[in-house]
């Protein structure tokens, strides 16, 4: 098996929000993918002591334990146990009902010998590559559909739109919200390669249209994440003032890319 994991903060005077892991067991022919983009809260704050690397971190590192030590639960359930794990390390000092606590989006795979195992909450994505070369992507596509002029609104930075219907969901402090994931498996014989991306790594095929998915999971692939990640920052570089593409609210963002070849 071949893993490469890239991730590098939009700025480097901030943290990085992002969270990675690749978990696989000493013995057995499983593992885990988690990729976390936390969501950067407004000024003011959100009603929490900790930041957003203290939130993703620490529900990354539970996500991360327990897809691998409870490979027979599913993977919405883990993800359920790690958002109550990690609301229970801050519940006493902290307000977790405040519409913008520390949050985060969510790609999860999680292979056997019999299958793949996926699970993705919101914009950060996950590419599932066969032996032929065929690229299926598993998104949330919830976001994605919100008109414009909506997530330029109160909305959507007061966060009246997240985890709510009409809306879209985040893991956050609730952890029903796992429900809300698009989850599936597939038998592991149609899986030769998988890559978990933040948005910040999409941007290349869904900000700059450089490519179609099976382009971008080509690039990783052949260049490596590092490679992805570069040619994102360059695309920004020449379009920092956003003219050419609109829509981004920053010029950089945290960009993370994980590779797995099976």
């Amino acid at each position: 098996m071949r893993t490469e994991l890239v991730s590098e903060p939009g700025d480097p005077a901030r943290p990085n929000e992002d969270f990675a892991s690749v978990g696989v067991p000493i013995c057995g022919q499983g593992g885990s993918v988690v990729l976390l983009d936390g969501v950067t809260p407004p000024p003011g704050g959100a009603g929490c002591l900790h930041s957003v690397p203290w939130f993703t971190a620490r529900l990354g590192g539970a996500l991360t334990e327990l897809t691998v030590s409870l490979p027979d639960v599913p993977l919405i359930e883990a993800l359920s146990l790690a958002i109550a794990r990690t609301a229970g390390a801050h519940a006493e000092t902290c307000d977790l009902s405040h519409p913008r606590t520390p949050q985060a989006t969510v790609a999860v795979a999680r292979w056997s010998a019999e299958s793949v195992e996926y699970l993705v909450l919101s914009d950060a994505a996950l590419l599932l590559a066969a032996p032929d070369g065929m690229v299926t992507p598993v998104l949330d596509d919830r976001l994605a559909l919100l008109p414009r002029e909506l997530l330029r609104s109160a909305e959507i930075v007061d966060g009246r739109l997240r985890n709510r219907e009409g809306g879209f969901f985040t893991a956050a402090a609730d952890p029903a919200v796992a429900g809300r994931a698009v989850t599936g498996s597939v038998p592991r014989a149609r899986v030769r390669a998988l890559a978990a991306l933040s948005d910040g790594a999409t941007r290349w095929a869904e900000t700059f249209r450089q490519g179609d998915w099976t382009d971008l999971f080509a690039l990783v692939r052949g260049a490596g994440a590092r490679a992805l990640v570069e040619r994102v920052r360059e695309l920004e570089l020449a379009d920092a003032a956003g003219r050419a593409f609109l829509g981004r609210a920053k010029t950089h963002d945290d960009a993370t890319a994980v590779y797995v070849e099976l």
